[in-house]
């Protein structure tokens, strides 16, 4: 038994042996998890704020305490943007769909930069608290590359991971 959309359409697949009654119980269940999964895919402005509040709790000593976090469609060379300045953070509306581990990460190196506005070493030790920053990172560099896009997580070349500053000198 399954739900999806395609197009503006939702299929629900379900074997031809159930009653009528298990049938509309069933399509009303598939329909919930189906939205239920939708929404924690698409978050709204509200939900990635009060993610990010968590994020930095958890990951920053909540030190990290942005005073938006909302989602943008005009970047379309970057994943995530950040102004210290006025403690806003903005996100790539390309974000909407990849897995929440690889959301975390964005929002983590966004609210990093309200405590360190560069791309140097205490920068990507704070951006390390994240467990998956490392599988994250790599998930975007790959989305990046078959899209033939920059990463999108950079300014310049003192962005590169410390690891590969180190080799590039």
């Amino acid at each position: 038994m399954s739900a999806y959309r395609d197009g503006d359409k939702v299929v629900v697949l379900l074997p031809s042996r159930l009653s009528k009654a298990e049938e509309e119980q069933w399509v009303a269940t598939l329909l919930e998890r189906l939205a239920e999964r939708e929404r924690r895919r698409r978050p709204s402005d509200d939900d990635l704020f009060a993610r990010a509040l968590e994020l930095s709790r958890r990951h920053l000593a909540g030190r990290a305490d942005p005073v938006s976090v909302r989602w943008v469609d005009n970047q379309h060379a970057r994943w995530g943007s950040c102004t210290p300045d006025d403690g806003t953070i903005r996100l790539s509306t390309r974000l909407r769909g990849m897995p929440s581990w690889v959301l975390d990460y964005v929002l983590v190196h966004e609210l990093a930069h309200l405590l360190i506005p560069g791309h140097g070493p205490d920068f990507w030790e704070l951006v390390g608290n994240y467990p998956k920053a490392e599988r994250a990172r790599g998930y975007l560099e790959g989305v990046a590359a078959t899209a033939h896009l920059p990463l999108g997580l950079e300014d310049d070349a003192d962005e590169l991971e410390p690891a590969r500053r180190s080799v590039a000198g």
